[in-house]
């Protein structure tokens, strides 16, 4: 890795952690180093290059954060090739997106309850598990909502 871009020893610890919580790693590196991207982007050479890795392992990690719509490829007039960004409000939207999903999985974890009577202490553990999910998916857009009122607010304070 070159020395000469900003933050790289954050971001490399920052996608170790999003890696350990579950996200593809080269894809957790790409994420982290956009987010310490110079103003105009890194083009794939450019990732490439600042993570010490293919080209072909950036493809993959870049398809894998547009599709979750963290990222997005720009292109400039009178340039050949793109450069990718970090979506405003992308990981805020990626979070929130999550909603439906734990509220299918409260419903099918309180299915496997309800199958499952004779076991009152493993009902009463899937009960909670299925409630905080449930949770989760009410909370997640009340604290975007929250965040960006006071990210909004601090913006007009300067």
């Amino acid at each position: 890795m070159a020395p000469d871009h900003a933050g790289t020893g954050p971001a490399e610890r920052a996608a170790a952690m999003l890696a350990a919580l579950g996200m593809q790693r080269m894809s957790a590196r790409v994420m982290m180093a956009l987010v310490g991207a110079p103003d105009e982007g890194y083009t794939a050479a450019g990732l490439a290059e600042r993570l010490g890795v293919s080209a072909a392992a950036v493809s993959g990690a870049v398809r894998y954060l547009e599709a979750l719509r963290i990222i997005q490829r720009v292109s400039r007039p009178g340039q050949r090739v793109a450069s990718f960004h970090i979506v405003d409000g992308g990981f805020h939207l990626m979070v929130t997106a999550t909603g439906p999903a734990y509220e299918r999985l409260g419903d099918d974890i309180d299915a496997i309850a309800d199958e499952n009577p004779t076991a009152p202490a493993s009902v009463a553990r899937a009960r909670d598990m299925a409630g905080f999910l449930r949770y989760l998916a009410q909370r997640m857009p009340e604290l975007v909502a929250e965040w960006d009122a006071r990210s909004a607010a601090s913006d007009g304070a300067g």
